[in-house]
């Protein structure tokens, strides 16, 4: 999926955790990815808080990030993830 989200320049969206451990693992720099950290991943709960938090770190995705959000809060790491 990481390498099919690079090719075609895609943000993966994501309920698995993996994805930032593959980032880190690897130092890759995309595809980025927005983790979504809820239990309800229905896409009628899922659009109120993803598609502002898509619209609020749109630059920073488009340039490659790992963005972790839920329904309270989102955080941001620029790719390729450091250690720190």
């Amino acid at each position: 999926m990481t390498a099919w989200g690079l090719s075609e320049d895609r943000v993966v969206i994501t309920h698995d955790l993996d994805f930032g451990g593959i980032l880190a693992v690897t130092q890759a720099k995309g595809p980025s990815v927005f983790q979504v950290r809820t239990q309800n991943v229905r896409p009628d709960h899922l659009a109120p808080t993803l598609i502002p938090v898509l619209r609020d770190h749109q630059a920073q995705l488009q340039s490659g990030a790992l963005v972790v959000g839920d329904e309270a809060k989102s955080r941001v790491r620029i790719l390729p993830l450091s250690e720190s």
